[in-house]
């Protein structure tokens, strides 16, 4: 049977095993579409997407519209008769011209269990609230916000020690998994479709300087998932003497300790920095001062001539 004629649309790294999956599976690929290449580093020279890079190794052709509204770029998706057309965290939403145009329908790769945590930051918002498991779905495309009905899930515990970073990677591999279980039924015409459940829709909603700073009145597990959720973008920070610490790294101290002063420093060892929190105490194991190296606690501990009764703000 004649592998399906697809045109991927994608932009970072989450991204590229699923393309890897298409070429190495025969998949005839029209084209990849991808975000404009953007100014990067100290030095703010364009730099290509992931996606991009991945791309051009494969000698595919390579499409970056500044909108996906633009005529022009509509007319040359239309010239290329895709089957179908897969998004995997392109970036943009796909007009509705785009969504009815190939024959099967586009199909996109979300990193949660939906109808759970739609929106720009599943990952991030699965640890920061202490979610247990996650998982990948894949869902034909509507002009919502990851509203469309569902096709295949996949699912994988969060361990404790995950954070942001480890399960990004293992996500990316699963996605590339279910995409292409997805891509078989839909070859044989037997592909599920199941509706969402608008009651159960949460949304992960974007990430913001607010969201960022740890708040030592919320709970020392709540803290914990936070670090753990913002590793290692965009960083948990908390103020020092009116400077901006990043904190990368923590474990739960005592969850149940009574505290009267959260933000204060109740102990210092030899492995980090013991801080009350609004119930119980977390262990800081790994911190950035502001315009300083990422560092374990305990090594900036005389640097910054840390004691007992100092307060993060």
């Amino acid at each position: 049977m004649e592998k399906l004629r697809t045109i991927f649309m994608g932009t970072p790294d989450f991204a590229v095993p699923c393309l890897d999956m298409l070429v190495t599976e025969g998949y005839q690929v029209a084209a990849v579409v991808t975000q404009p290449d953007r100014p990067k580093g100290r030095g703010q020279k364009l730099a290509y997407s992931p996606v991009k890079e991945a791309a051009i190794a494969y000698s595919l052709p390579v499409l970056q519209p500044t909108s996906l509204k633009d005529d022009d770029f509509y007319s040359q998706i239309k010239t290329l008769k895709p089957d179908t057309i897969i998004v995997v965290a392109f970036g943009q939403f796909l007009p509705k011209r785009l969504l009815d145009l190939p024959p099967l329908g586009c199909i996109n790769v979300h990193a949660s269990l939906l109808p759970k945590y739609r929106g720009s930051a599943p990952i991030h918002w699965a640890i920061i609230n202490g979610e247990t498991t996650t998982g990948i779905t894949t869902m034909y495309m509507d002009v919502g916000m990851d509203t469309g009905d569902m096709i295949l899930k996949a699912e994988i515990p969060i361990l404790p020690t995950d954070t942001t970073g480890s399960l990004h990677d293992k996500l990316k591999d699963l996605g590339a998994t279910v995409l292409s279980e997805t891509l078989r039924k839909l070859s044989t015409g037997q592909v599920p479709r199941q509706p969402q459940n608008e009651t159960e829709a949460t949304y992960a909603r974007m990430l913001n300087r607010e969201t960022e700073r740890i708040d030592w009145h919320q709970p020392a597990t709540t803290i914990h998932n936070l670090v753990r959720g913002l590793n290692p973008w965009p960083v948990a920070y908390c103020k020092y003497q009116n400077k901006s610490w990043k904190i990368w790294q923590t474990k739960v101290y005592n969850e149940f300790e009574v505290c009267s002063k959260p933000g204060r420093i109740a102990q210092i060892t030899k492995e980090g920095i013991i801080v009350e929190t609004g119930k119980g105490t977390i262990e800081v194991l790994e911190v950035q001062p502001e315009s300083k190296r990422r560092m374990r606690a305990g090594e900036c501990v005389c640097g910054y001539c840390l004691s007992v009764g100092d307060m993060f703000e």
